[in-house]
């Protein structure tokens, strides 16, 4: 056989349709690895929603804290002098 050009249209073509991998596909063992996966990849999904979520509370509850303790720290002062001038007991503060 000699070698010629190589003609690029010149496509192999599967003549024979292999040893039967069809008949040898497992259903079931592929219906299984798709949920393991999908079940894998959901939970972690969850798992960084939740810390993202949390960090997002936690941010929040820190800001609303910034934002009211000088007013607490204000209000608790005005209050002790207030006290301390009127030589009164000491209320307990809630919020």
């Amino acid at each position: 056989m000699t070698a010629g050009p190589h003609d690029p249209r010149d496509i192999p073509i599967l003549t024979e349709s292999g040893t039967g991998s069809e008949q040898s596909f497992d259903f079931n063992a592929a219906h299984a690895a798709i949920l393991t996966e999908t079940l894998k990849l959901a939970d972690s999904l969850l798992r960084q929603a939740a810390r993202d979520i949390e960090a997002t509370l936690f941010e929040r509850v820190f800001d609303r804290l910034r934002n009211a303790l000088p007013e607490l720290v204000d209000r608790a002062l005005r209050e002790h002098t207030r006290v301390e001038q009127s030589g009164e007991k000491p209320a307990e503060m809630h919020d």
